[in-house]
């Protein structure tokens, strides 16, 4: 477990979940992990260890909404694992919009020279630091030493 507390950033899809992770002063993101879906009693315990081995205080959780901002079935799914997930590691759970992540991740990725298309849990990670970053940048900057 880290010493220093961080920030879990997620972006959860169908067949994988991206998983993100703050510097400890909260300033920065960086792909950390991607795990295969299994079922959601899985998927959550895996994340609450991910969590707990990084000394996580807040998990951030990408929304998809719909382009014109409203909510549809697939937010609805994102919700109920995100609420399970709460429950099970007892840590607070945001939402952070994750329209275009998954598209400025492969942006991102291609002008590095990657595949996407053969590496799409590199993809999944980068959307999910793409995610938390957005939640970083929005919040009170940390006090300065």
């Amino acid at each position: 477990m880290s010493d220093k507390p961080r920030i879990i950033g997620l972006d959860i899809g169908d067949k994988r979940i991206g998983i993100a992770i703050s510097d400890p002063l909260g300033i920065t993101a960086a792909g950390l992990e991607t795990i295969e879906r299994r079922n959601s009693r899985v998927d959550v315990e895996v994340v609450k260890q991910i969590a707990e081995r990084h000394g996580a205080t807040q998990i951030v959780v990408g929304l998809p909404l719909n382009m014109d901002g409203s909510s549809g079935d697939q937010a609805d799914r994102i919700r109920s694992f995100a609420s399970k997930l709460a429950r099970e590691t007892g840590l607070p759970v945001v939402y952070e919009d994750e329209r275009l992540s998954t598209v400025s991740a492969i942006r991102t990725l291609t002008l590095q020279g990657v595949d996407t298309g053969r590496s799409r849990d590199l993809v999944d990670r980068q959307a999910a630091a793409i995610i938390l970053q957005k939640f970083l940048d929005r919040r009170e900057p940390p006090p300065s030493a």
